[in-house]
């Protein structure tokens, strides 16, 4: 999928408050009450999906895990699964 690329403005008010574009909303998958994420790097900022940023986050610290468990397929993580349950309910 193409990401969209555009520019948007967005007003400051009295107390910092910013209405993020609805174009902007739709792009970032943002819905009413939805969190977002601000990465400010040097000058630039990044308003991110919270919920989309958190599990880019959890899989880029879980990358290589699953090979150093001998998890290397579905099939894998299903058998483990399937143990897993078996042993919680032998218990």
């Amino acid at each position: 999928m193409a990401e969209a690329v555009f520019v948007n403005d967005a007003r400051v008010m009295s107390k910092g408050q910013v209405t993020i574009p609805k174009k902007v909303r739709a792009a970032l998958g943002i819905d009413t009450g939805d969190r977002v994420t601000f990465i400010v790097d040097g000058g630039n900022v990044r308003v991110v999906n919270s919920a989309i940023y958190a599990l880019q986050r959890f899989q880029e610290q879980m990358k290589g895990e699953a090979a150093k468990a001998g998890l290397f397929s579905e099939d894998d993580v299903a058998e483990w699964i399937t143990n897993s349950r078996r042993e919680e309910a032998s218990e």
